[in-house]
C-alpha cells in the first residue's frame, strides 16, 4: 500500500554568517542515510531520482550520489548545494533538519530546509517513524521516491526560469509584436530580435556563440490545413531554416517525439528532435522544438521553432528555458 506524504513548509533557519557558502550544482544531489537502510534499495533510488529528459541522448535529469554518514568525508560532502537526507529524528544527519524545520514534525514526513550546513543550501530530509526496522523503512522510501523526484524538478525549473530572466522578461517586445503582428513571444531581455521578413527571430548567443546558442523564430500560414502531420511541420521547418538560417539543419529521424497537443486551448502540434549540420560540414547538432499553433479567429497557422546548441555540456536546463518560451507564445492582437 502506497504512503502519501505531505511536504512541510519550507522552513528559516536562524544561522550565523560563519557558515560557508555552499557549492556545488542545483542539480547535484547527495544522499545521506544509513548503509543497512540504503544498501538493499539504493540503485533503485538512484536511478528513479536521477530521471531521464529527451536532449541529443538519454541525460540524467538530476547526477545523485550516496554518502555514508559515518565517512568522515560526509562532513565535507555535506556542505554542497542540494542533500536529501533519509532516517528518523534521532539520526544525527536528519536531525539537524528536523531541529530547525517550523512546527512538529509527524513522520513519516518531508521536509525543507535552506542554509542548514552551508548559505544557499537546501536540506530535504525524508523523516521515517522512530522505531521502524529496515524492511518498513524501505518500504517508504520506496513509496515516496516519485514524490521526491517531483519536488526536486518543480524546484529545479523555477531555479532555471528565475536564472534566465535575470535581466528582466521583455514584456515591452512582446506587447509590441502582439499589437503589430498579432501574436506574443515573452523572451529575457538579453535576446536579440530581428525579423527577416516574413520571420521573427529571437536569439540568445551569450557569451559565446561557439559554446551556446538559444534560437527562435515564429511564422506563419493564412492556408490552415485540416490535419497537421509530421511532414507538414518539418517541410514548413525546413523552409524556414533555409531561408533564415545561418546554416542548414538535418532533421534526424532516428530519434523525435511528436504529439497533437492543446496550448493555451488552442489546437497544437509539436515534434521534439535533433537538428545536424550536413555531412561534410562542421560536425554540429543539437536539440530543437517545432510547433504549430492554429489561430482560428485570425485564420492563421503559426510556427514556432526553437533550437539549441550547447555542444559538451547538459542540456536540461536549457531545455526547460526553450520550454517555457515556446510556451509563452499567444496568439491575437490587441
Amino acid at each position: 500500500m502506497g504512503i502519501v506524504l505531505g511536504v512541510a513548509g519550507i522552513a528559516s533557519v536562524a544561522g550565523c554568517d560563519r557558515r560557508p557558502l555552499s557549492m556545488g550544482d542545483v542539480n547535484a544531489i547527495v544522499v545521506t542515510a544509513a548503509p543497512d537502510l540504503w544498501n538493499p534499495i539504493g540503485e533503485q533510488v538512484l536511478d528513479a531520482l536521477e530521471g531521464l529528459v529527451f536532449t541529443v541522448r538519454d541525460e540524467a535529469a538530476f547526477r545523485v550520489s550516496y554518502q555514508d554518514p559515518a565517512d568522515e568525508v560526509w562532513l565535507r560532502l555535506r556542505l554542497l548545494k542540494q542533500q536529501l537526507v533519509i532516517g528518523t529524528a534521532s539520526d544525527p544527519w536528519v536531525a539537524a533538519a528536523v531541529d530547525a524545520s517550523e512546527g512538529p514534525v509527524e513522520a513519516p514526513t518531508i521536509v525543507q530546509v535552506p542554509d542548514l550546513w552551508s548559505r544557499g543550501q537546501l536540506v530535504t530530509a525524508l523523516v521515517l517513524p522512530d522505531g521502524i526496522d529496515a524492511d518498513a523503512g524501505r518500504e517508504i522510501v520506496l513509496g515516496s521516491v516519485e514524490e521526491l523526484r517531483e519536488i526536486f524538478d518543480a524546484q529545479y525549473r523555477e531555479w532555471v526560469v528565475a536564472r534566465m530572466f535575470v535581466t528582466g522578461p521583455d514584456a515591452e517586445l512582446a506587447e509590441t509584436l502582439r499589437g503589430e503582428h498579432g501574436f506574443s513571444l515573452l523572451v529575457p531581455e538579453v535576446y536579440e530580435y530581428t525579423l527577416s521578413d516574413p520571420v521573427h527571430i529571437f536569439r540568445n548567443d551569450n557569451p559565446n556563440p561557439a559554446d551556446l546558442i538559444r534560437q527562435f523564430s515564429v511564422s506563419w500560414r493564412s492556408a490552415v490545413p485540416e490535419e497537421v502531420t509530421d511532414e507538414y511541420l518539418l517541410d514548413w521547418r525546413a523552409q524556414v531554416v533555409a531561408d533564415h538560417y545561418d546554416f542548414p539543419q538535418v532533421v534526424n529521424r532516428d530519434r523525435w517525439m511528436a504529439d497533437p497537443e492543446e496550448v493555451g486551448g488552442r489546437q497544437a502540434y509539436t515534434v521534439r528532435a535533433i537538428w545536424e549540420n550536413p555531412p561534410g560540414e562542421f560536425p554540429a547538432a543539437g536539440p530543437f522544438i517545432t510547433r504549430t499553433v492554429t489561430c482560428p479567429q485570425q485564420q492563421r497557422i503559426y510556427l514556432i521553432d526553437a533550437w539549441l546548441y550547447a555542444p559538451g555540456v547538459d542540456k536540461f536546463e536549457y531545455m526547460i528555458q526553450l520550454d517555457e518560451i515556446m510556451n509563452s507564445f499567444e496568439c491575437g492582437g490587441n
